[in-house]
């Protein structure tokens, strides 16, 4: 399988947020949704979804690059021996080495028929010894509706293969985070153990909450009595609405706090923050502009001194 820093097109140098900047943009260019019947991009994709397994775990890239870990995730083979000559460490001696004769004489320390049996095909025969090799993650994504990932829920998630399941995704999921589903990846061979399937989740945005950390922002409009006077509204949360008490002379931009309305994170839960927004009739009303023409020349109030100078 090729080098995974080679799959995605970056250094072994990158960081973390470099490796992932550059997997989420060829992850969204060759996403199969975006390529129906393409199989070509399609295998792509797969190996994107492969390496980016290795190297977006911070983990396993190092088990990589430290040689215990192939590019498909399985454990590397094992070698004795740590010397800086010939095949992977080890003091070698040939004598005449001619894959054409039925006998060779060589010497290695720590294992080395086996090691040569495998690469010449001799002995046992080419292959005979590699292990049980476990198989591919594969990566796979899923939209959901901004309340279904805060107050958690349950997906429907179609499988290579056709295979189906139902993953429960936790209450708070946050977007571009990950939900593994052991052994649903890729079979393994000679016996080793599936691949992990990395359900990658893509929230919706709503219409009226936006998320900021665990707080939950909603802008909620008011009318200009409502602003002078004060009054009682009900305001949209992520559970039942609730109502609020709108304080007099609140000005558009006042912030009221919801505590423990938010996204519940763990043991903690988020806030719900309200800002107001003051409305004005969509129709012109002569009594209410009468009104405040008269206001304006025996109460007017400077609201814009901090601009002047700047």
């Amino acid at each position: 399988m090729k080098d995974p820093y080679q799959t995605l097109g970056v250094k072994k140098s990158a960081s973390a947020a470099e490796i992932k900047k550059t997997y989420r943009r060829l992850a969204k260019k060759l996403h199969p949704d975006r390529n129906p019947d393409n199989k070509k991009v399609a295998n792509r994709f797969k190996q994107l979804s492969a390496a980016y397994s290795i190297l977006g775990d911070k983990k396993q890239r190092a088990k990589f690059d430290r040689g215990e870990i192939d590019a498909s995730g399985a454990a590397a083979r094992p070698f004795a021996g740590g010397g800086g000559g010939g095949f992977g460490g080890f003091e070698e001696v040939f004598r005449g080495f001619n894959p054409g004769q039925r006998r060779t004489e060589f010497r290695m320390e720590g294992g080395g028929d086996d090691f040569f049996s495998e690469l010449f095909g001799l002995g046992r025969g080419r292959g005979s010894h590699r292990g049980p090799r476990r198989g591919q993650d594969i990566l796979y994504s899923v939209s959901i509706p901004f309340l279904d990932a805060a107050r958690g829920s349950q997906q429907k998630l179609q499988l290579d293969g056709g295979k189906t399941l139902r993953v429960r995704i936790p209450a708070g999921v946050r977007d571009g985070q990950q939900i593994r589903l052991s052994g649903q990846g890729q079979k393994g061979a000679s016996g080793g153990r599936s691949g992990d399937a990395l359900v990658e989740v893509r929230i919706k945005p709503h219409p009226l909450f936006e998320r900021q950390g665990d707080d939950i922002h909603i802008a909620v409009p008011i009318t200009l009595d409502e602003a002078v006077l004060g009054a009682k509204i009900s305001i949209p949360t992520l559970g039942k609405p609730v109502s609020v008490t709108v304080p007099k002379g609140s000005s558009s931009g006042r912030k009221l706090r919801l505590k423990g309305k938010g996204i519940k994170s763990g043991k903690t839960t988020g806030d719900q923050i309200v800002s107001l927004k003051i409305v004005l009739p969509e129709k012109s009303d002569r009594e209410l502009e009468d009104f405040l023409e008269k206001w304006r020349r025996s109460h007017g109030y400077e609201v814009r001194k901090d601009l002047k100078g700047s």
